[in-house]
This record gives C-alpha cells, structure tokens and sequence, in this order.
C-alpha cells in the first residue's frame, strides 16, 4: 500500500511540474526542503539513522538545487545572499546529520519558511516571468 501511496504522489507531482510557472517551482522546492527537514529531525528523534540520514539528505540536495537557480549576473544583491544563507544551510543540514542534533535543523526550516514566506507574497502577474521576457 505505501509504495502505491508513493506512486501516486509522484504522479501528483510531475503532473504538478509539467504546468508550473517558475515561481511555482520554487514554491514546491521550498515546501519539499521544509517537508524533508521535518521529516529528517523526527527520524532522528525517533533514532532511524538511515531514514534521518536519507530525508536530510533530500533537503540538502533541495537546498543546493535552489542555490543553483539563483541568477548571480541578474540578481544582485539580493542573489549574493541568498547564495550566502543557503551555503550556510547547507552547512547546518550537514552539521545536523552528522552531530545528530536537532537544533540547527530548526534553524534551517525557520530561514526556509521566513524565505517562503516572501516568496509567496510575489504577486500573480510576476510568477511567469523569466530571464528571457
């Protein structure tokens, strides 16, 4: 039953993917990010090392995935720190993973969400704009 469940998340998001703007796409990688770290500190609560290890992971790799997006030529300031604070994200997921500690996973998803939160402000008419329009 939970591989099916799995399948069908999948499905949900690729089909969610194929018709989202871009700001969508961020918007889904944040929430992914913020979901994985969640998931990530109750495993390591819990003490399923694997599963902690896997989900942390996840978010790491959310996190580099949304510093690789940033458009440093293009975005000026306010790119260079966002590459800085999701370097030291990326730093603090890692700490966490291998100290076993929870704090600087709390850490991690207050910045995340305080970034979501922004970046669902933007308002509609923004959301398909890209470096070529």
């Amino acid at each position: 039953m939970r591989g099916s469940l799995q399948a069908y998340k999948q499905v949900s998001v690729n089909a969610q993917l194929a018709s989202a703007s871009p700001h969508r796409i961020i918007q889904m990688l944040y929430a992914g990010a913020i979901e994985r770290l969640i998931q990530g500190k109750a495993a390591m609560e819990q003490g399923n090392i694997a599963v902690k290890c896997e989900r942390l992971t996840k978010a790491l790799d959310i996190v580099l995935s949304l510093r690789d997006c940033l458009s440093m030529e293009d975005g000026g300031d306010i790119a260079k720190n966002l590459d800085a604070l999701y370097d030291f994200m990326g730093s603090e997921i890692s700490r966490a993973n291998a100290e076993n500690v929870t704090q600087p996973i709390d850490d991690v998803i207050g910045m995340l969400r305080e970034i979501k939160s922004a970046w669902d402000q933007i308002p509609a008419e923004y959301h398909y704009l890209t470096e070529t329009n």
